[in-house]
């Protein structure tokens, strides 16, 4: 053996005990109290999803307790109705809550949900991956939770398809894809019981965001606008996208909660059977029209109703389509042009009874949520949204506009309660003013300020927007001096709002490298280098590429 081949010996001994040793510091992780082990890189995890991963958690463990006690009222209802022995009475005692993971990847959540969330009977963990389901299984042993946890080797669609029968139904649905869940959506709704919970996730924010809404369309059924509330514009149309897929089957959506957080959003709706609620659906939903001079925002129900005269029970409405457009050709404020985009949820994507009931949780057990300071900061500023507000201005957009100083955000939203409107801040954007207050007001606030701080002269005569928006008459009584209740609660408590990039190249990680089998390659795997592969068939046969193109060239 010469001397070159023992030291290439000895550089493959160290490179292999070296990349054992990254495997096993890389590859356990812990969170929470779950505790997995990763053997393979095709399995995807993405450390930056705890919150997320958190977040479920909290919202599952208030679920569980209202959909057992849901299920129980209607069943003694039942029976008392039919007049039943009481023999029926032991059977609902038991009520099982059933948990679906179509998409689980490492089992992380799963196992994290059988060892955190109080009251399950069963949880799915599901994924088309082999690998990845052999993993599961093994994390699953390792934390021993065999008898909660199942795995399934399936589509998810699938498997949901298999299970929409009533008697088959999961109490609760986790769709956490890589991109878009719309694909999801169908299968997903048929397959939650009623009164259950599904907990939805979308990663592809550029399309919802308005970067491309054909391509928003074609996957959600809406079109985006590019606007600085587009993170709660986003929310809205995943919103409305589940509704339009209940709809279909006599089913609507109650949200309990809808998170932008990070690079995705998160929304958890109850889905509850009733063709009669149903009809509600187009006084919940709105195009949207954009000013494309101001940004200002219209919305245009798609329904609506109202007292039927002929009912004697004033409770009894009628159905009645709206008088359309709501805004003239030219935008009132800035004489320009308007988009259409929607439909998007217009209804409250909240129920503040049900955060307020989440963050006492979080509160109450600090030790079991490792981002919970973050969860109470968010939860905190959620409960404290205007609900009936849709949709928001952003600071720094409306003073941009027209090239003014910006004004600080308490003056601001004293401005507005002086004028005698609500306002609150988004839990989407640190800028953010949700108000009621009509738009003239906005910016009858912004002429006021202007008087103090002009913009140069220069600017104004360049920009003819600006320009007609600032020359406009205030309309309105401004009073920019500054009121102890314009702060809100949760940023006097120093509550964490808003995060900063808790990693460095953040963001939603790569799609896992196989995502069907061990023994199906991904489309481009096989496609690597299949051109030089050719060329070297073909040296081997005796022919150059150079040559066969020539002889192809003589033949035409």
């Amino acid at each position: 053996m010469t001397f070159s081949k023992i030291i290439r010996g000895l550089k493959t001994v160290m490179k292999m005990e070296q990349s054992t040793k990254q495997e096993k510091a890389l590859k356990t992780i812990k969170e929470g109290k779950a505790e997995i082990c990763l053997k393979t890189e095709k399995v995807f995890y993405n450390p930056v999803q705890e919150f997320n991963r958190d977040l479920s958690i909290a919202v599952l463990s208030i679920f569980t307790d209202d959909y057992k006690a849901e299920k129980l009222t209607r069943a003694e209802k039942k029976i008392s109705n039919r007049q039943n022995n009481t023999e029926g009475t032991n059977e609902v005692n038991e009520v099982p809550v059933t948990i679906l993971e179509a998409l689980s990847a490492t089992g992380l959540r799963s196992i994290r949900y059988a060892k955190e969330v109080p009251n399950i009977t069963k949880i799915v963990a599901n994924d088309l991956s082999e690998q990845a389901v052999q993993t599961i299984r093994e994390n699953i042993v390792s934390n021993n939770v065999q008898s909660i946890v199942e795995t399934s080797h399936d589509d998810a669609c699938m498997l949901m398809y298999k299970h929409k029968h009533p008697m088959k139904r999961f109490a609760a649905i986790d769709l956490d894809p890589y991109g878009c869940p719309s694909m999801f959506l169908d299968s997903a709704v048929q397959s939650v019981q009623d009164g259950g919970l599904l907990l939805v996730t979308a990663t592809d924010m550029a399309v919802l965001a308005g970067n491309s809404p054909e391509t928003c369309y074609c996957k959600y059924g809406a079109v985006s606008l590019k606007t600085k509330c587009c993170h709660e514009m986003a929310l809205r149309i995943l919103l409305q996208c589940i509704e339009q897929h209940a709809n279909r089957y006599s089913r609507y959506i109650v949200p309990l909660l809808s998170i932008s957080a990070d690079f995705y959003i998160r929304v958890f709706v109850k889905i509850y059977s009733g063709a009669f609620h149903c009809k509600k659906t187009t006084s919940k939903l709105s195009m949207v029209y954009q000013c494309v001079g101001c940004d200002n925002i219209t919305l245009q129900p798609l329904g609506g109703f109202k007292p039927n005269p002929t009912e004697k029970n004033p409770e009894q409405m009628k159905a009645y389509l709206p008088t359309v457009p709501p805004v003239s050709e030219f935008c009132v404020h800035c004489n320009q042009r308007h988009h259409l985009g929607g439909p998007i949820w217009s209804a409250p994507i909240h129920d503040e009874v049900f955060v307020s009931r989440v963050l006492s949780h979080v509160q109450d057990n600090p030790q079991l949520f490792g981002t919970g300071k973050r969860i109470e900061g968010v939860l905190s500023m959620v409960r404290e949204e205007l609900q009936e507000v849709p949709l928001y201005y952003t600071l720094d957009k409306l003073f941009g506009r027209v090239h003014l100083e910006t004004m600080p955000m308490l003056v601001m939203r004293s401005a507005i309660l002086n004028a005698g409107y609500k306002v609150s801040y988004s839990h989407a954007s640190k800028l953010s003013i949700k108000t009621a207050a009509p738009a003239q007001v906005i910016w009858d606030i912004i002429r006021t300020w202007e008087k103090t701080h002009p913009v140069k002269a220069a600017k104004l005569e360049a920009d003819p927007v600006s320009r007609y928006i600032l020359r406009q008459e205030i309309k309105t009584a401004i009073d920019l001096s500054e009121r102890g209740d314009a702060n809100p609660t949760s940023r006097r408590d120093g509550r964490l709002r808003f995060q900063f990039n808790p990693a460095p190249h953040w963001g939603p990680g790569s799609r896992a490298a196989v995502n069907v089998g061990d023994e199906k390659i991904s489309k481009a795997i096989r496609n690597q280098n299949k051109n030089s592969n050719k060329d070297r068939r073909a040296e081997k046969r005796g022919h150059s590429p150079q040559s066969d193109e020539d002889a192809k060239k003589k033949l035409t």
